[in-house]
């Protein structure tokens, strides 16, 4: 049992409140926003994402929108579209859709808990670090498809496949 998920075992928790927790631990930028709702920012390498959760007790689903500024321009709207529809297709879980009112491009997951299930801190971890490693590993081709003209295909090229064992 890890040392993140011990603290979590005594009681149960709103999965935001876990989150929250979670958040204060790995020293995340947060906000609780709301009861069923937190927003954070993590700083990865290509820039700093805007990460939401949110509990829905209703479908009994623990959502994370991770999100991006993408404004692109209205001639590569198509061309985005088929870089985007590639990149879904190398996710095994989330997707990526593109917000243009609000100028984002965003990467959403939903984990499903329904029948009580509640969510642990290591799928928490997993939940937040899967959105962050996915958009920074797509975000370099969505900007050569929006502003270097590239193909989807070429800009799919340099959308890095994960690396598995050890070196």
């Amino acid at each position: 049992m890890s040392i993140v998920e011990h603290d979590f075992l005594t009681e149960e928790l709103h999965p935001i409140d876990i989150v929250e927790t979670l958040a204060e631990r790995h020293e995340w930028d947060f906000d609780r926003v709301a009861e069923d709702q937190i927003a954070m920012a993590i700083e990865g390498d290509w820039r700093t994402y805007s990460l939401t959760l949110a509990w829905s007790g209703h479908d009994e689903t623990l959502r994370l929108i991770c999100a991006f500024d993408m404004e692109p321009p209205e001639a590569r709207l198509p061309a985005l579209t088929a870089t985007m529809e590639r990149a879904n297709d190398r996710c095994w879980a989330g997707a990526f859709t593109l917000w243009p009112e609000q100028k984002l491009m965003v990467w959403r997951y939903g984990l499903i808990l329904a029948g009580g299930a509640t969510a642990s801190a290591e799928q928490i971890v997993e939940m937040v670090r899967v959105a962050v490693t996915t958009s920074e590993r797509f975000f370099p081709a969505f900007q050569m498809v929006c502003w270097g003209d590239e193909t989807p295909q070429k800009a799919m090229q340099i959308a890095m496949t994960e690396a598995y064992g050890r070196a």
